[in-house]
């Protein structure tokens, strides 16, 4: 009978022991920590904080003005006054603007051009170099923050602010720098801000 009983634990045993190394050995990677992934936009477009040089020729008061895009998505032209921009591209906004010169009869002929003039994004706080940031296309915010001379001493790395239409979001600097997927890719007219750790 013991003879028996014990046959039956060692199959049992045996039975269970594959089930036992796939607990402990095996089974999927558990979840790890991600950055969050704020949605993007078509950097075509123009954006808030662009800064644009409109001219006006053709005229008998031709005319050149940097212009930057408010937080409404506005500029301000002569005559007039707050023009949607942003949304629109380089062109659009020409053909826009030289539509309402004519269809408010302040000029019955102008040509009108826009040009996009450099895009920036913004580093402040613990950085060595606070301040812009020429932007690219493939800017992300681990290259901005090595942009703008590297994280300062008291720097709180894993709760940097990214700021991006009026919304705002905490990211993980070395969580970044240790896995390029969860960088976060910029957008002209974003802000970057390091805080100061609190150790």
């Amino acid at each position: 009978m013991m003879r028996r009983m014990a046959a039956v634990l060692l199959v049992m045993c045996l039975c269970w022991w594959p089930l036992g190394c796939q607990q402990v050995g095996g089974g999927a990677e558990p979840g790890g920590r991600h950055n969050p992934q704020p949605p993007a936009a078509d950097v075509a477009t123009l954006r808030p904080g662009d800064t644009v040089l409109v001219e006006l020729q053709g005229i008998p008061d031709p005319a050149q003005f940097n212009l930057q895009i408010d937080d409404q998505g506005q500029l301000s032209l002569r005559y007039l006054g707050k023009v949607e921009a942003a949304g629109e591209t380089a062109s659009t906004l020409a053909e826009r603007i030289h539509a309402l010169y004519l269809e408010r009869d302040i000029y019955r002929q102008i040509n009108v051009s826009v040009v996009l003039s450099e895009r920036l994004v913004y580093v402040g706080g613990e950085v060595q170099r606070p301040g812009p940031v020429t932007w690219s296309n493939d800017l992300t915010l681990t290259k901005a923050i090595t942009a703008a001379g590297g994280f300062g001493l008291y720097a709180r790395e894993q709760g940097v602010q990214l700021s991006r239409d009026e919304r705002s979001y905490t990211v993980d600097a070395r969580l970044a720098q240790e896995r390029p997927g969860e960088d976060v890719r910029l957008l002209p007219g974003d802000t970057l801000y390091v805080p100061r750790s609190a150790f």
